[in-house]
């Protein structure tokens, strides 16, 4: 059976875990498990065959950490061809071995495919681009040799899982099934929530996406119901058998197989469709599990009908409320802001989308349209710099479809798209991005004749341009109309021909609708006083959504009391804490958060002093790099260095680090901070004697056998900017080296990763060798495959659960609390 069609009608079943077992058939500290494809093929066709003889549908090829980066054929090391090429073959023996009365009908083999162990920019260092070509020399190597789907799993990033799924699809017609890492709080490591997920995925296109490792079956549970009521294609359930403990020197999972298999019927009921299992799980943990749920009929799938946008954080929902979408990104009439993308003044441009957020805008309007630039690159630049400082979406707007297409397939989330309207050259080059990479699209009523005069004309393109959109396989609840605000001092009829429109539009086509407001009052005095009273009409007829600029203070006046009167303020909440904080009867003029805005001269809507922060501490919680070294050379003309650090720089990243424990910061914030704070601490440094500059030593490395550096280049940032010196080895590290370094730099604390099972006991090993050494130097580990009872096992000194734990460890050891 088709295997899209297999997964619609019914359960699938995937295999179990392949590290933990490999652990069990022997497999030594940091030897790569794909090389077993070569060196062992009977134990790895036997494992296979054990879960297809369990009763697993699907059994994915042992291609996990498959990548160039790994394997690259050089220096005695296999080619990425030869481990692809090996584990499909493999999986495909085991396929055709398999016998036995719990073997299913239909059995597909896929491709595993796994994290790359680096975050992307602007967390990390990795290009966009470089991770999709990296994913793409697996997938299509994997499709070569058969790959019947492509299972991307144990993700914790967005935007990698992005990358991936765009390399899929850029290999072949293979379904694709997404799943991801989330904690006991519902959120991956970068913050995304199943929400935000599924909200991502759905617009991608891939076939199936849920939840893999890091929890246990019960906690995994809880998360389920999320998945399914955001996801438009089935949810997977992959859970962990519990949690690692020790039984003596042996690793073992808490979960048994029966109990395992009481969870799946409990996620079958909740949603999941496509069910197997993470580390511990073994070929009885998917025979009972199989058993328990062969004759269940799932739930339905979902329809999608919400027209959502989503940032790696936050997703905004259209049809609740009026979302407001702030407009001060925009270069048409902003003298400041065009010297900005001329000058590369990234600095001005984030601090305008501080403010818009702060004043209380949902969505960020992006245009950097100049003749004189490259307008894809700078797009592409900008859209990077405002994720890593803003949580809000992003409507990415310019009409050049070159541009479009670069800042959607870097764009990490599901963005506004603006825009397509009813000629057929624009919806031709349009619709097949937002088919490719997803998007809410806004849609312009006018096509070759121009802008209709009466609300049914702008009807009937609008009728035209949901249909041209389904021929694409997109779907109208990811179309918002624009039908176009006129103005009324051209023509006293503009404004009721829009409202009209936007009646029609929603009472016959049930679709969105946007407005760029402010146009209505175009030539007229005190322009604001009719934009706002426009706003609140179009409102009352219907409008979803509207671009406008969050500083002006009688449309933000309009919007609270139409919240309030319209009972989507409860209790009048909203609308009370506005009135509190509204200075009245005062216009003031907005400024930046480092410097006057200087264009606009509008009255400010925002609370007293909202965006007008100067303060270093404000730069470098807000992320702002380029501002906090600014702030700092200020500051050093009238403050000592040590001051800087102890009273601004260090205060500030406590804060943000005290959001990241108690989960009100996320992973993105938490780096941008300190990337801010390294901006900062860079300006201070250069003032000061290079001996006084440098804090102690900590040395940070990957255990051998494990090329995931994620986790460690995240500690290593943190360290850094609470005033560390960090030995950075890197991954892959042989506990000989680095026990060497402990020697040659007396080093007190040494820091190790681990994500994979299968290298934990090379951490172990390495904490045997420094305290054969000095038992008095002191060995934080942390890594996604650690407990507290696992580090406790190997003998280390402090577990970390997070990176700030580290942090906190070291500020201990050398008494810095």
């Amino acid at each position: 059976m088709d295997l899209r069609e297999k997964i619609k009608t019914g359960l699938f079943y995937f295999d179990g875990a392949t590290g933990s077992q490999l652990q069990k058939k022997g497999i030594r500290p940091g030897e790569l498990p794909e090389t077993w494809n070569i060196t062992h093929r009977e134990d790895i066709i036997e494992l296979g065959q054990s879960y297809f003889e369990a009763g697993a549908n699907g059994v994915a090829a042992n291609t996990f950490g498959a990548n160039s980066m790994k394997y690259d054929g050089k220096d005695g090391r296999y080619s990425l061809r030869e481990i692809v090429q090996t584990g499909m073959d493999c999986a495909m023996e085991a396929r055709r071995r398999a016998k036995g009365e719990m073997v299913q009908k239909d059995l597909y083999v896929g491709l595993d495919v796994g994290s790359l162990g680096k975050l992307l920019k602007p967390l990390g260092d990795m290009e966009f681009e470089t991770a999709v070509s990296l994913f793409k020399e697996t997938i299509s190597l994997g499709i070569e040799f058969g790959a019947e789907y492509i299972l991307i799993e144990t993700m914790n990033d967005s935007l990698e899982s992005k990358a991936a799924v765009i390399a899929a699809k850029e290999c072949g017609n293979v379904p694709i099934f997404v799943s991801n890492v989330y904690d006991e709080t519902h959120k991956t490591m970068t913050g995304s929530s199943p929400l935000v997920m599924t909200t991502i995925m759905n617009a991608l296109g891939v076939d199936a996406v849920g939840s893999n490792c890091s929890l246990g079956p019960d906690r995994m549970l809880e998360i389920v119901p999320e998945l399914y009521a955001g996801a438009a294609v089935p949810v997977i359930f992959m859970p962990n058998a519990g949690m690692p403990k020790m039984d003596g020197d042996r690793v073992v999972y808490d979960v048994g197989p029966e109990e395992f298999a009481s969870f799946a019927v409990q996620a079958v009921k909740q949603g999941a469709r496509l069910l197997g299992g993470c580390c511990g799980t073994t070929p009885e943990h998917i025979k009972q599990m199989v058993l328990a749920t062969r004759d269940m009929k799932p739930m339905e799938v979902l329809k999608q009908t919400k027209g959502r946008v989503a940032s790696y954080t936050t997703v905004v929902e259209f049809g609740n409320r009026p979302v407001l979408i702030g407009e001060r990104i925009n270069p048409t009439g902003k003298k400041k802001l065009k010297e900005a993308l001329r000058s590369g003044d990234m600095s001005y441009i984030l601090s305008e989308a501080v403010k818009q957020e702060e004043a209380g805008a949902d969505i960020l309007d992006v245009n950097v349209g100049l003749p004189e630039i490259d307008e894809k690159a700078v797009l592409c630049d900008t859209v990077r710099e405002l994720q890593g400082i803003t949580a809000l979406p992003l409507q990415l707007d310019t009409s050049d479809p070159v541009a479009m297409e670069a800042a959607l397939r870097a764009y990490n989330g599901k963005a506004m798209v603006n825009s397509v309207n009813g000629k057929e050259e624009v919806m031709e080059a349009i619709f097949p991005l937002v088919k490719k990479y997803g998007g809410f699209l806004v849609a312009l009523t006018l096509d070759e004749a121009g802008i209709p005069e009466t609300a049914e004309g702008r009807f009937r393109i609008a009728e035209k341009i949901v249909k041209k959109a389904a021929e694409y396989g997109i779907d109208k609840s990811n179309l918002i109309f624009d039908p176009l605000a006129m103005a009324v001092s051209s023509d006293s009829k503009a404004a009721r021909g829009t409202l009209d429109a936007i009646k029609l539009i929603k009472e016959r086509l049930g679709c969105y609708c946007s407005l760029g407001v402010s146009n209505v009052s175009f030539g007229l005095p005190k322009r604001e006083i009719i934009t706002s009273v426009f706003f609140t009409m179009a409102m009352e007829c219907g409008l979803d959504g509207a671009i406008m600029n969050p500083f002006a203070a009688e449309m933000m006046k309009a919007y609270k009391c139409f919240l309030t009167l319209s009972g989507l303020d409860d209790n009048c909440i909203g609308y009370i804490e506005y009135a509190d904080k509204l200075e009245i009867n005062t216009v003031q003029t907005v400024s930046t958060s480092f410097g006057k805005q200087g264009d606009g001269g509008t009255a400010a809507a925002a609370p007293a002093g909202n965006g007008s922060d100067h303060s270093l501490g404000f730069a470098i919680k807000k992320g702002m790099s380029d501002a906090a070294a600014e702030e700092t050379k200020k500051l050093l003309e009238t403050k000592d260095a040590m001051a800087i650090i102890n009273e601004d720089i260090i205060p500030a990243l406590n804060e943000v680090g005290v959001g990241f424990e108690k989960k009100t910061v996320y992973l993105p914030q938490l780096l941008m901070s300190a990337e801010a704070a390294k901006a900062a601490f860079g300006v201070v440094s250069a003032s000061m004697p290079e001996s006084s500059a440098k804090g102690p030593k900590v040395i940070m490395a990957t255990v051998k056998g494990d090329i995931h550096d994620i986790g460690k280049n995240i500690v290593v940032a943190l360290l850094k900017n609470y005033g560390f010196e960090v030995l950075d080895l890197g991954k892959d590290v042989p506990p000989e080296k680095i026990v060497d370094t402990v020697k040659k730099e007396g080093i007190r604390l040494v820091g190790l990763s681990a994500l994979m099972t299968t290298t934990v006991p090379a951490m172990e090993e390495t904490i045997k060798q420094i305290h054969e050494y000095d038992p008095t130097v002191k060995v934080c580990v942390g890594g996604a495959v650690l407990t507290q009872e696992y580090a406790d096992m190997i003998r280390a000194d402090k577990y970390a659960a997070t990176a700030m734990d580290t942090v906190r460890y070291a500020q201990k050891v050398f008494n810095m609390e």
